[in-house]
């Protein structure tokens, strides 16, 4: 079989993504992150479609240029299709498909969370199957028994918030820019997560909640710096430890129990959580400790990224698994 070559587009969130395979390698894998939300302390979605139409043609050329590859060269075009903000989505799935029609390329519909998960096969070393995939991220919380590239079910994911998204609330009630998990991450570093302990949830099965610790993390801190106003500034970094440490805690204990009672013994973490220094220091411990063959992509791949894309749509490339023009875009997962 000849050289497979596709153009992968990523917009589901705030970051507008071009990326080159060919054969499975990634030769260029081009991110442009909006900076415009960090004054709104969140994603505003209505900016985020306005900046991924700016952004879109010149980060695909970018893209196109350091693979050094010609449109001829390209045999398909992928791009996110689900789920994510519908105006993002819109964005790179019309982009994706004017490029199709006009190339006369075939279009592959990819799934962002299945994406996160097929990230893994980026690296050298790949995980074998099947395996079990933590996918952390600011929109979703999942644990995947991944069977095969295009088999996957999701045995347990989060009935509310996820923790991503609770890594930036908490940093937000702290005072902390947006975004704010990276920089809890960053503080707690210099902590101790022992010192202030928050609740866990209790939810059945492999299922996660975060709302309600977000709540208790809300109380802590509205009763302790009306007791002394300066109780962030001078407990920052332990108060940082200790949320962290509890969201991370949450995590590792459903996936225990998950390989524990599949018997799989072969993990991946994904997700832009995944690049959380905690999160990547208690997996690796418990793979230790359980004798787990563990998985973590590139920091590159962790965050929303058009290599993950690109190697989820070869895969469904091999097996002719291509999407008629009339896909549309959808704000739901898997």
């Amino acid at each position: 079989m000849s050289s497979v070559r596709i153009l992968a587009i990523e917009s589901s969130c705030d970051d507008t993504s071009a990326a080159i395979l060919v054969d499975g390698k990634v030769l260029s894998n081009y991110i442009c992150t909006q900076k415009v939300h960090e004054q709104y302390g969140g994603v505003v979605p209505e900016l985020a479609s306005r900046d991924h139409q700016k952004n879109i043609v010149p980060v695909v050329e970018f893209a196109m240029k350091q693979a050094n590859i010609t449109w001829d060269e390209i045999d398909a075009i992928a791009c996110t299709t689900s789920p994510g903000l519908i105006g993002s989505l819109l964005v790179g799935v019309s982009f994706a498909k004017g490029l199709a029609l006009s190339l006369g390329k075939p279009l592959i519909s990819v799934n962002h969370m299945k994406a996160h998960v097929m990230a893994n096969f980026l690296s050298d070393e790949m995980p074998a199957f099947p395996f079990l995939c933590l996918t952390v991220s600011g929109g979703h919380t999942q644990i995947v028994l991944v069977r095969d590239y295009l088999d996957m079910e999701v045995i347990g994911e989060t009935t509310d918030d996820a923790a991503g998204e609770a890594f930036d609330k908490a940093a937000k009630m702290l005072g902390l820019p947006y975004p704010g998990g990276p920089l809890i991450d960053k503080y707690a570093v210099g902590g101790d997560g022992k010192r202030f302990k928050f609740p866990e949830p209790k939810i059945p099965n492999y299922d996660f909640s975060f709302s309600g610790l977000k709540t208790a993390i809300l109380y802590f801190i509205q009763e302790n710096v009306a007791a002394n106003p300066n109780f962030i500034q001078e407990n920052l970094n332990d108060i940082c430890a200790s949320i962290q440490e509890r969201i991370v805690s949450v995590l590792m204990n459903k996936l225990k129990a998950a390989a524990k009672d599949t018997g799989v013994s072969t993990i991946a973490i994904a997700g832009g959580v995944s690049a959380n220094s905690g999160l990547r220091s208690a997996a690796n411990d418990l793979a230790r400790r359980h004798k787990w063959k563990l998985h973590i992509p590139d920091f590159q791949y962790c965050t929303d990224n058009a290599g993950m894309i690109a190697i989820a749509a070869y895969h469904q490339f091999l097996k002719n698994e291509f999407a008629p023009l009339t896909v549309a875009a959808s704000s739901r997962g898997i």
